[in-house]
């Protein structure tokens, strides 16, 4: 049936028909048309920030906890702004459909004011960016959008709409969706039949094996599958930071979270001493890997590595099975093959649970003094993972806020319930993305940050506050860029960074000034019932702690461990 529709019209509808209940954004002179529409036709929730910044990582999380394509939309003046949520979803492989609007066609060679080439600014970290200059194309494009998003790698979609197109009409005889692509992975491809046969091989002969999961697999939604091949062949399953939550860490083959981030010392000691790797859904990044270090000589190890991105396979290690595939896709049947085809195979048992225990206690029960005024981030983690409900999800960024739960805190169900940023790891994505995750699932969200982030967002605690959600933000506070001052004094033996200390802020006052339900944790003694409070109460809660800075006590980077030792620093490990 062909109908008369205008631009606005028909993009609500293809949203609609692709199963869009929220768009994340902020208004703009150029989104004036639209918004006229949306308000009288569409049930979409439009979830309004303060910040362009806020909403870009809002929809990427919110894509990373609903599994489907988020919707991000900018007005043109504020355009530039998205870059760091659009830069980390290309870089962790997460679909987000971007919209910006725009001044009509060409005007910005006139110097129409807001005017720049958004299709160039973005096509660099988006699969494909398109210029919406007619309002017969949008159906096409807006399929080939989703399509685009949701198949092979997940990534983002950028759709340059000029303001015009919100008011221009067309004949629409097209106005349909491909449902398919309203999730992702879109389509799971199995890798070649003769590789995964090889790695098969390679994995019985193994003698001390590990499976390496990256988001990847997450993204893939592979957890029941890594963990019936681990279980079938009884091989431990380590993952990255950002793959966190991929298996439950309570489980006896979970050797929890290695690499530079977060990875514990037992756990980066047991995957040193593998000697065969299984990679599947990482990219052995610089942090997974501990800048390619982790494993020791490649030469002495064997390679195994899955993933749907051919260019992630065999990058950074020399590979005796590459395989390029969907993770659960392919998994399953390789364990289906296994079955198969050595239906006597029996292997011995193996329960990692003590050796995780012993290391955890070591941490748990250290009574590492604190400097004074400070309390420990260990003590925090360890009390937030005692009390977090089920259902609940943790946010964090760099920095103390990330690096102590990521090597502490324990994913006792798999799936993606544990979100940072260490795709690319700029401040101010913990807020923002516990706002993503408060609209994309029912449970508590506990977003941890710094003060040095915090400055990023505080705009948007109004939008916390407005949207009723159940969100209690944790600053761990200690009033200076802690990564960096830890770097330079750990590793450049810089006696006093330059430019790393800031002015103290009262964040008490600031969230009260918000409507936030605050606590301040001043001892030991505060910690549990501070949390409490926060989780159970159903809005925006706040508690701050002050906690030392990288530098005076050594988190669980093994570069900086090394550099600690050496200095007779105290440290975890």
């Amino acid at each position: 049936m062909t109908r008369t529709m205008n631009g606005a019209q028909v993009i609500l509808k293809m949203l609609e028909l692709h199963g869009v209940t929220h768009v994340f954004g902020l208004p703009g002179e150029t989104t004036i048309g639209w918004y006229k529409e949306w308000r009288a036709h569409s049930d979409i929730e439009f979830v309004l920030t303060r910040d362009e910044r806020t909403a870009s990582y809002a929809a990427e999380a919110y894509a990373k906890v609903t599994g489907r394509p988020a919707v991000l939309e900018a007005p043109s003046p504020g355009v530039t702004h998205c870059t760091p949520g659009i830069a980390e979803a290309w870089l962790s492989s997460v679909p987000v459909i971007f919209f910006s609007s725009d001044i009509p066609v060409n005007q910005d060679k006139k110097h129409g004011l807001t005017g720049i080439d958004q299709t160039a600014l973005y096509a660099s970290i988006c699969k494909e960016s398109f210029y919406l200059t007619s309002v017969k194309d949008i159906p096409i494009l807006m399929r080939r959008a989703f399509r685009v998003a949701t198949s092979g790698r997940p990534a983002p979609v950028h759709i340059r709409v000029p303001i015009n197109i919100f008011h221009d009409t067309a004949e629409i005889a097209d106005l349909y969706a491909q449902p398919e692509y309203s999730e992702y992975p879109a389509h799971r491809p199995v890798a070649d039949h003769g590789r995964i046969r090889a790695a098969i091989d390679v994995l019985l002969a193994a003698e001390r094996p590990l499976i390496v999961c990256g988001q990847g697999a997450l993204i893939s939604k592979a957890s029941a599958e890594v963990q019936d091949l681990a279980e079938l062949l009884q091989i431990p399953v380590a993952t990255t930071t950002p793959g966190k939550g991929l298996m439950a860490e309570t489980h006896p083959l979970a050797l929890r979270v290695i690499g530079a981030r977060g990875g514990m010392g037992y756990a980066n000691d047991y995957a040193k001493s593998a000697d065969t790797v299984f990679f599947v859904g990482t990219n052995t990044d610089s942090s997974s890997t501990d800048h390619w270090t982790l494993y020791g000589d490649p030469a002495t190890k064997t390679f195994l590595h899955l993933d749907i991105a051919e260019a992630h396979v065999g990058n950074n290690f020399p590979l005796k099975v590459g395989m390029v595939g969907d993770a659960r896709a392919t998994l399953a049947y390789m364990a289906e093959t296994i079955r198969a085809e050595h239906p006597a195979l029996d292997r011995p048992r193996l329960d990692l649970t003590e050796m995780k225990r012993t290391a955890l206690d070591a941490v748990f029960n250290s009574n590492t003094p604190m400097p004074e005024g400070t309390i420990s981030p260990v003590k925090l983690t360890r009390a937030l993972d005692a009390l977090l409900p089920p259902g609940a999800i943790v946010t964090a960024e760099p920095g103390v806020a990330a690096i102590y739960p990521s090597a502490l805190l324990s994913v006792r169900e798999p799936g993606r319930r544990y979100l940072t940023n260490y795709s690319m790891g700029a401040l101010g994505y913990s807020v923002p993305a516990g706002i993503g995750a408060a609209f994309a699932a029912e449970g508590p969200v506990i977003s941890l940050t710094g003060d040095g982030s915090l400055a990023f967002v505080l705009g948007d605690f109004e939008t916390v506050r407005r949207s009723g959600k159940n969100i209690t933000v944790i600053l761990t506070r200690n009033d200076t860029y802690g990564w960096i001052r830890g770097e330079a004094i750990l590793l450049d033996d810089v006696d006093e960074p330059w430019s790393t200390d800031f002015g103290a802020v009262d964040y008490v006052k600031v969230a009260e000034g918000f409507g936030f339900q605050t606590a301040r944790i001043e001892s030991d003694a505060d910690i549990e019932p501070a949390l409490r409070a926060a989780i159970a109460h159903e809005g925006a809660s706040f508690i701050e702690i002050r906690v030392p800075s990288q530098d005076r006590i050594v988190p669980f980077v093994p570069s900086w461990v090394r550099a600690a030792r050496k200095k007779k620093l105290p440290y975890f490990t």
